[in-house]
């Protein structure tokens, strides 16, 4: 039995995934595509779910910081098939080892947001000329207590 392919347009696709069209040809123009985008009557670009569902790992990849670069070699090496899964496992590995830095940097951060909010929150409770002292030159009253 044959297999059905949904057919997608661009702006279908871009409604489900959020990119704009012309992030979809971008995406298309850069090869970050593992199958060539079909065209049907017309030269209209058509998508499969398959199409729709590679580009939900291409913009996870993506809003995690994964490089253009490294996303195009991702899609190149997936789209050679199988027998480069070591490459593949080395360029996850290190795409990992960036996003746990970066979840690091952005654990700090928040602490120092959390201790910020609470300092504020004690000055504006204490009353408003309290607040102002926040920002006096000299050591500060977030600046005096520790985290």
């Amino acid at each position: 039995m044959a297999e059905i392919t949904t057919s997608l347009s661009i702006g279908q696709v871009a409604e489900r995934t959020g990119l704009s069209v012309h992030a979809l040809r971008f995406y298309e123009r850069e090869g970050l595509f593992v199958n060539a985008v079909r065209r049907g009557p017309g030269g209209r670009r058509v998508y499969s779910e398959d199409d729709v569902d590679w580009l939900t790992v291409c913009i996870i990849l993506r809003a995690s910081g994964m490089p253009l670069p490294a996303l195009r070699r991702y899609a190149d090496l997936v789209r050679e098939g199988a027998g480069n899964e070591e490459e593949r496992l080395t360029l996850m590995r290190e795409h990992h080892e960036h996003v746990t830095a970066q979840i690091g940097r952005l654990s700090e951060s928040l602490d120092l947001i959390r201790f910020k909010v609470g300092v504020y929150e004690d000055l504006v409770d204490q009353g408003s000329g309290a607040a102002r002292q926040c920002h006096a030159p000299s050591a500060s009253a977030d600046e005096a207590r520790t985290p």
